[in-house]
């Protein structure tokens, strides 16, 4: 169905677990002990990034015996495509992006600048829908403050942790999710109010890093490129008092990845120092040349989606500018999540584009 259904009329469909994800061999809090200690684990997970993901892709792509191939890029995965560009364009054929156009330079900290102000208008228009969200999200707010409520994996449930619920803002098919697990925030119990199994359990999905740990563990890294991201987006967090746990009506925060998540989650916990090397690492190598993807040849299609709240639509165009022969579709239609609005549409969109390159 959707992107595949429309994708397999051209193609064999090769989908790749990425290091350390899927069934690939796996990293976690009981497989990363086995490299040593956080700066043994930290060398190690710095060969998880989107450089050796292409380097994985070209090995494969050999031992099969295939020419150039397509490549499809959706989220971080456009990311590992200009990536692609950069290091291997001989073994592309086409490529296709959604949502996935990474800026080629630049510290970690002007995403998040750029990512909070796009946080913040789509948390003011997902309140202009369900103005009573705005009061209920206050109320669970106040009584974490003042209330032990533990999720089912045993570990507390903060103010900020259950501020990450605003997840659900990146997409047209997970925002109303957020709507409904709201209104089933509260029971009475012989000790007052608390909150539901129901609504503790889903929250518990939503924010849990167990079933992904890389992604916290890496999440940051994604940017660096010769210098450290220091927990970029804790620090830009300062700028924007707004998202604060602490405000009188706190923001609901997205996929940003704060220290205090390595204190919090039971997953995360056992590699907080791995975290903090990572963090303050600072002679992390280049993901992209500048000079090839200017002077690129490979047919590039990307859709930018305009309110996208985790790859910004600025950013994104400017990272188009830079890459010859790029062709952008960009739209309001969507949002991060497109691909699970139409993804038959839009794979269709782009494949036209750049076989009409």
């Amino acid at each position: 169905s959707g992107w595949m259904k429309e994708a397999a009329k051209d193609f064999r469909i090769l989908m790749l677990d990425q290091r350390g994800t899927g069934l690939s061999t796996p990293a976690d809090r009981a497989t990363l002990p086995l490299r040593g200690g956080a700066a043994g684990q930290a060398a190690y997970l710095a060969h998880f990034r989107a450089d050796s993901i292409v380097l994985d892709c070209e090995a494969i792509r050999r031992a099969l015996g295939s020419g150039p191939w397509t490549v499809y890029g959706q989220s971080y995965g456009g990311f590992c495509t200009l990536t692609y560009l950069s290091l291997a364009p001989h073994g592309l054929r086409e490529a296709l992006v959604t949502g996935g156009l990474a800026p080629l330079d630049g510290p970690a900290d002007r995403v998040y600048r750029a990512t909070y102000e796009r946080l913040a208008a789509r948390n003011a228009e997902y309140f202009a829908w369900y103005p009573d969200d705005r009061e209920r999200v206050t109320e669970i707010t106040e009584h974490l403050r003042r209330r032990d409520e533990r999720l089912p994996d045993g570990s507390r449930l903060t103010p900020e942790r259950f501020q990450l619920v605003g997840n659900f803002l990146g997409g047209n098919t997970r925002i109303d999710s957020l709507h409904y697990l709201l209104e089933d925030a509260f029971v009475p119990g012989t000790d007052g109010v608390r909150l539901s199994d129901s609504f503790l359990g889903q929250v518990h999905t939503s924010v849990s890093r167990a079933p992904n740990p890389l992604y916290a563990v890496l999440h940051e890294s994604i940017y660096a490129q010769g210098e450290s991201t220091r927990w970029a987006a804790w620090r830009v967090l300062s700028d924007h008092p707004e998202f604060r746990a602490d405000a009188a009506e706190p923001l609901l925060l997205g996929e940003m990845v704060c220290p205090w998540l390595f204190e919090q989650d039971p997953a995360l916990a056992p590699l907080a120092e791995t975290a903090h090397v990572l963090a303050e690492k600072a002679d992390w190598g280049s993901l992209y040349d500048a000079t090839r993807l200017a002077e690129n040849t490979v047919p590039v299609a990307a859709a930018v989606y305009r309110d996208d709240i985790y790859v910004d639509r600025g950013l994104s165009l400017e990272t188009a500018e830079r890459v010859q022969g790029l062709r952008v579709w960009e739209t309001a239609d969507f949002h991060h999540d497109g691909i699970s609005d139409d993804g038959e549409g839009i794979f269709a969109r782009l494949l036209a584009m750049v076989r009409d390159a």
